[in-house]
């Protein structure tokens, strides 16, 4: 098993700013933006145990922190994450640490769909297997124009199984199919075509337009996003009409909090909203 990687850094006493290391990834805040790096280029940032518990650990520990309103991760070197580390599925760790692992990347895609605040994938470069399943989890990804994707399990010998369930629920059928029995990656301009990343933009402009968007959900009620985040994902599942009954609820009890009133409130008298953030 990898040994952790221990960094250090200064801890800066500003509440706009502070920095600490967890294991193999690394998170600071900035202005409201918990940024989280995946910090271990010597394997291509695999998701071995450890890291896939420090990004976890990175999230969990914050997530209630009200000054976060969103999280941004993105990685050290030029892959995002190859996957993986398949040096932990050989034959001699056994079946039972085996389904372990899978189990812990599972938890880790869970941890980042029940955060309250939105969680940003920010990549330059490739996503493959087990990474391009972590990107497809998170709630937005924006990507350099010289990044790829893709799932090549199959090529040695373990399909890409749990990658694939994210897959298909971020990209039609037929290019889900494709990048899984092939294991041929997409580009960033195919990703974009296919759904599976929100923007793309050349790498230089890559950390402006991140900026930019983490700026725009800044704007907003940290409490409302977090509502509206919980039900998006659980409507997914539900036929239409319930998920409809459902959000017709949802809205009106959102209307209701402090923060829904003074949205209306602000709107009505033509100024910037003062969220409470409750």
């Amino acid at each position: 098993m990898l040994g952790f990687k221990h960094a250090s850094c200064k801890l800066l006493h500003s509440s706009r700013s502070s920095c600490f290391s967890r294991l193999l990834s690394t998170f600071h805040m900035r202005d409201g933006i918990g940024h989280i790096s995946l910090d271990n280029e010597k394997t291509r940032n695999s998701l071995s145990m450890e890291m896939m518990d420090s990004i976890q650990k990175n999230i969990v520990t914050n997530q209630d922190n009200l000054e976060v309103r969103c999280f941004v991760l993105s990685a050290k070197g030029r892959v995002f994450s190859a996957g993986h580390n398949l040096k932990e599925l050989t034959a001699d760790r056994g079946h039972g640490y085996h389904k372990q692992v899978f189990s812990k990347c599972s938890e880790l895609i869970g941890v980042i769909q029940k955060s309250p605040v939105p969680v940003i994938a920010k990549v330059d470069g490739l996503a493959a297997a087990a990474g391009c399943q972590l990107i497809a989890s998170c709630d937005l990804v924006i990507c350099s124009d010289r990044s790829s994707f893709s799932t090549p399990g199959a090529s040695f010998g373990i399909f890409c199984s749990t990658p694939g369930v994210a897959v298909v629920r971020a990209v039609p059928r037929m290019k889900a199919s494709y990048m899984l029995f092939t294991g041929l990656p997409i580009d960033a301009r195919e990703a974009l075509s296919a759904g599976l990343v929100s923007k793309v933009v050349s790498w230089n402009e890559l950390d402006g337009e991140t900026e930019i968007i983490c700026n725009a959900i800044k704007s907003k009620s940290r409490s409302v996003i977090a509502l509206g985040k919980k039900f998006l994902y659980e409507q997914i599942a539900l036929d239409v009409d319930t998920a409809y009954r459902k959000a017709e609820y949802l809205m009106a009890e959102n209307l209701a909090t402090p923060d829904g009133q003074e949205g209306i409130r602000s709107f009505v008298e033509k100024r910037k909203p003062l969220w409470k953030h409750n």
